[in-house]
């Protein structure tokens, strides 16, 4: 029994995308690790930020842990990966368990993280400012 991680999923969660990472890839012989500790390993890593060979050794080997990672970040003709397409089905599972709808209704764009491309060429008078520079001296 391995040690709990605040990056760990739910067992229930990771009964929803079982089924998509077991398809992921054609299963030659049997698997030497659990699944659900890959993927934990794979969300410890991508929370923590740390090395492949600095993993916990409460998890798979770390070569392993990389392997899996390879395959389901891999992405398709449509530039979504499998690992992408899980985080969706999370958040889904998520939203229903909570009794909301699975898909959002609302969405809100904040106007400062949107890029300005219109006006970014125009330059003019600024009235703030507290000095001007004068060009015509």
């Amino acid at each position: 029994m391995r040690r709990s991680y605040p990056s760990d999923i739910e067992k229930c969660q990771f009964d929803v995308i079982r089924p998509m990472l077991e398809t992921a890839k054609k299963r030659t012989r049997p698997r030497n690790y659990d699944l659900y500790d890959i993927f934990c390993a794979i969300q410890y890593r991508l929370r923590e930020g740390c090395r492949w060979r600095s993993l916990p050794h409460d998890f798979p080997k770390w070569e392993n842990v990389y392997y899996h990672y390879q395959i389901w970040s891999k992405q398709d003709e449509n530039g979504i990966s499998l690992l992408d397409r899980i985080m969706v089905e999370l958040v889904k599972f998520e939203r229903e368990i909570n009794g909301r709808k699975p898909e959002p209704t609302l969405a809100i764009v904040d106007s400062k993280s949107t890029k300005n491309a219109f006006t970014a060429e125009e330059k003019g008078y600024d009235g703030g400012k507290k000095y001007q520079e004068s060009k015509d001296i």
